[in-house]
């Protein structure tokens, strides 16, 4: 235990790993959606959000770090409340994180298009699942390098964003003019009402604004690899609310200055649109790029994750047996995972939102994932009782049951905000699809017990009557010649 809490990932490291699966096209694009829904009431919805991670984050430590052995929150809803339940969250999230990937393919679709209007959309996120998928059977030595690297340009695009638009805000720079450029003179969020489309706006962005928190709970499932877990999880999850909140509501606050939130739209990031709006066309361009490597970097990362969870899986019985396998790269689960991208790109295609479908029903799954580790928290509480130590989510029940309600209303919510409807649907029928599957995968595996045990049964009993059989001729036979006659002595 000491060898491994010496060589554990320290506060740092686990911040930095949120910040590389967290940050993405969601964020980069698929606000765009949640601001038009909300207006500049978005600012709370993503410091709710925050909160809500805040929580999930210490829950999901806590049943992590004190019954490591669990090793998932696939395994705690299974200890919670049985096989059944795990199965199901397991392939949930694993299906929400295809559709998550198959919209930041979109969302490259989207940025590239700004500079080839004409091209496919369906060829370029084709290209770009493949290439994905190629990159990560080269293994994780060679992937963690370029993820590293893409990592960090997240950070460095989100800080540069905030630099320039504080510039134009306090007046150190200008719009372009020349070049059709507006001059900034008044903040853009004063010409039109705080809750732009009242409650159920802001309550329809939330499902956005966790998707685009989606990702942090790798940190949670890595809690029991860290150094001195109990003191340095604390500490990561505080860096990773602050950093993340800080990140999201400084570059939000300054779009909500420089461009009105009906001027936003779907197809272009707001940032981008932003700085569009005040002759920076060329700035906007080389966002564009970077944009690009940035969500690059989040479909390496998620695509690491979901081939090992595809094998995890497999080894558990909970998938086809086909996907077992024993080598340290997991070539058939990253193969069927992509292949499984590609699927879920081509169905989002035949709906007229294509990218809001995506991340509506990868969005679904998210907080159907996150509202089962908050139910496992509550019976994982009542069974183990209360830690000692700091790391543990304070408040209980209260906060467990805080979170678990404004999961449920996030989701509620969802058919009264336009294009989500179709990603609701889609979301209870992966739950019902999957739910269904794990009935009959345990009525085959009782047929295939039963008949085993009627063979062994039958087996058994030929046995011991052909034993009997012989038992009762031996007496009879012996002493006896060819012809029958007793022998004489």
């Amino acid at each position: 235990m000491g060898e491994k809490r010496e060589k554990g990932l320290s506060a740092w490291q686990l911040t930095m790993m949120a910040v590389g699966s967290v940050i993405g096209g969601s964020f980069f694009l698929g606000s765009s959606v949640a601001i038009h829904s909300a207006g500049p009431s978005i600012i709370l919805s993503y410091i709710l959000g925050g909160i809500l991670v805040y929580f999930i984050l210490f829950a999901l430590s806590e049943m992590t770090v004190n019954n490591p052995g669990v090793g998932s929150f696939k395994g705690f809803a299974a200890d919670a409340y049985g096989q059944g339940a795990g199965f199901v969250t397991g392939w949930v999230y694993w299906t929400g994180m295809i559709f998550a990937m198959s919209s930041e393919a979109t969302a490259i679709s989207i940025l590239i298009k700004n500079w080839f209007p004409g091209i496919s959309t369906i060829i370029v996120g084709s290209s770009i699942i493949v290439g994905v998928t190629l990159i990560n059977l080269l293994g994780a030595s060679r992937l963690s390098k370029l993820e590293s690297s893409l990592a960090a340009v997240k950070i460095i695009t989100i800080a540069a964003f905030i630099i320039m638009g504080g510039l134009l805000i306090i007046g150190a720079i200008r719009g372009a003019v020349g070049h059709n450029g507006a001059v900034y003179n008044r903040p853009a969020f004063l010409s039109e009402p705080f809750f732009a489309n009242g409650f159920r706006g802001l309550a329809g962005s939330m499902l956005i604004i966790m998707f685009a928190y989606a990702g942090f709970e790798v940190v949670g499932l890595a809690a029991s690899e860290a150094k001195e877990p109990r003191v340095t999880v604390p500490k990561a999850i505080r860096k990773i609310v602050v950093l993340l909140l800080g990140l999201y509501i400084i570059s939000v606050g300054v779009l909500l200055f420089l461009i009105p939130t009906g001027d936003i739209n779907e197809d272009t990031s707001p940032m981008v649109a932003a700085l569009n709006r005040f002759g920076y066309g060329w700035a906007g361009t080389v966002l564009n790029i970077v944009l690009i490597t940035a969500i690059l970097s989040t479909m390496l990362a998620a695509m690491f994750g979901l081939g090992r969870m595809i094998r995890s899986l497999a080894d558990e019985g909970h998938a086809p047996t086909f996907l077992k396998e024993k080598s340290e790269v997991p070539y058939k689960g990253i193969l069927f995972s992509g292949a499984a991208m590609l699927l879920g790109l081509f169905v989002g295609m035949l709906l007229p939102q294509v990218y809001l479908f995506l991340i509506s029903a990868g969005g679904f799954s998210s907080l159907f994932t996150y509202a089962m580790i908050m139910a496992s928290h509550i019976h994982f509480r009542k069974r183990y009782g209360k830690p000692e130590d700091k790391l543990r989510l304070e408040g209980f029940p209260y906060s467990s049951l805080f979170v678990l309600i404004c999961l449920i209303a996030a989701i509620a919510c969802m058919p009264f905000i336009k294009g989500q409807g179709t990603g609701l649907i889609a979301g209870l029928a992966v739950v019902a699809f999957y739910s269904i599957s794990y009935f009959f995968m345990k009525l085959y595996q009782k047929n295939k017990e039963r008949k085993g045990s009627s063979y062994q049964t039958g087996d058994r009993l030929s046995y011991e009557m052909s034993k009997e059989l012989t038992a009762g001729e031996l007496p009879e036979n012996k002493g006896t010649g060819e012809d029958g006659e007793k022998e004489e002595s």
